[in-house]
């Protein structure tokens, strides 16, 4: 089953969970800001993104310009990143899809058809 993370105000979020019940597939979606990602879904999709920390931070946020991460970003670690995230879900960027067979940051129709149907 899919795991979804989305933001209620975020209107794209809206639109990948609306995306996922027209395809008619299974999810569990759960509040980012409330419940951020684990450690080890952040893991696995940073694997997806070939380690590039920045595709997972929602770089266009408020918190995240507040705290200049674009300027301290490429100076941290990644566990350091990662852990920042856990801790943040306003920092991740969204909507957050994991699965054991996917993971997707953003929403992109014909991504979504590419790596979510038929794989759950």
């Amino acid at each position: 089953m899919l795991t979804i993370y989305t933001y209620a105000k975020c209107s794209t979020c809206r639109d990948a969970v609306k995306w996922l019940q027209a395809h008619k597939l299974a999810f569990d979606e759960r509040p980012i800001r409330e419940t951020p990602p684990s450690l080890s879904e952040l893991r696995q999709m940073l694997a997806t993104y070939d380690g590039q920390l920045r595709k997972l931070f929602n770089s266009s946020g408020l918190v995240y310009r507040a705290q200049k991460l674009s300027e301290r970003l490429p100076a941290m670690t990644e566990k350091a990143a990662l852990e920042l995230l856990t801790l943040n879900g306003s920092l991740v960027k969204r909507p957050f899809v994991i699965s054991k067979n996917a993971a997707i940051v953003g929403f992109d129709p014909e991504t979504w058809s590419e790596r979510l149907i038929g794989k759950e």
